[in-house]
């Protein structure tokens, strides 16, 4: 029940159809009696600088989750920003501060690292692929990079992009051999579409299949169904997969952490969970 002692976390983004998070949060919070809830809020590109600014005077609102098309906008608009946003170059959560300032900071990335971990996936010195380096490819990147893998092959449509996180992530890890300009998965230990394709049923597959060995590990961020068509092509030959939700779920004890709220496990997370597909 919503009260006027409810306190409200945002969930910013667009289109809003696909959000899982408030399926996670707000059972969650219901089963350990807080009173506070996890709101969508359908904001486009255009109105995004202006709706950010009249939340920070909401006075019952914590913060907000932030997620496409918004993460790598909000990296200017925050405050203040946590290491891990400014490596990542995107952000996906703000604290809004007593004084009304945003606090930005970046769980994507953690939540993937953590759902390979708990897979008993091993990443020191191996090889990875990242297609895709907007706000959650870049966030993934830089998680990667801090577990201590050996090399990582980023790809995006835009060049720059995929060339600027390379340069972000060479700073921060001289040790971490990079490489742009090819999507190309052979030769690699896992293997991350962190690209939107895969949200429709009809979408072209984000890499080729058939250059991806058994062994590989694929990896998904796009939510809005749990196999998606590169998935299911991966898991037909053979390939351990990891879906969209396993970072949603590994990400949400950070930011319950981030906004006061306690911690939970992953494995408390899904028993509440009400994600529908």
């Amino acid at each position: 029940m919503i009260s006027g002692k409810t306190t409200l976390i945002a969930h910013l983004g667009y289109p809003t159809e696909a959000f899982k998070a408030p399926m996670i949060y707000n059972p969650w919070f219901e089963q350990q009696g807080i009173d506070a809830v996890v709101m969508p809020m359908g904001v486009q590109v255009d109105d995004y600088p202006a709706m950010l600014a009249a939340l920070s005077r909401v006075t019952n609102l914590k913060g907000a989750l932030v997620t496409m098309p918004h993460k790598v906008s909000t990296l200017a608009l925050a405050d203040q920003l946590t290491p891990t946003a400014r490596i990542a170059g995107a952000c996906n959560a703000l604290l809004k501060l007593p004084d009304g300032r945003w606090l930005g900071d970046q769980f994507d990335g953690e939540g993937f690292v953590r759902g390979l971990l708990r897979k008993g996936r091993p990443l020191r010195g191996v090889r990875v692929l990242v297609t895709g380096c907007g706000g959650v490819g870049s966030a993934i990147a830089a998680s990667l990079a801090a577990a201590g893998v050996g090399h990582i092959s980023l790809f995006d449509r835009l060049a720059s992009s995929a060339e600027g996180l390379g340069s972000r992530l060479q700073q921060h890890y001289p040790q971490l051999t990079v490489r742009t300009g090819s999507d190309d998965p052979a030769d690699h230990d896992i293997v991350v579409n962190a690209t939107p394709m895969g949200m429709n049923d009809t979408d072209p597959l984000p890499l080729d299949i058939d250059r991806i060995a058994p062994s590989t590990l694929v990896g998904e961020v796009v939510m809005k169904t749990e196999h998606t068509p590169l998935l299911k092509a991966a898991l037909a030959k053979g390939c351990e997969v990891q879906v969209g939700t396993d970072m949603l779920f590994e990400m949400i004890p950070a930011y319950l952490e981030f906004f006061g709220f306690g911690t939970a496990s992953a494995d408390e997370l899904r028993a509440v969970s009400q994600i529908r597909y």
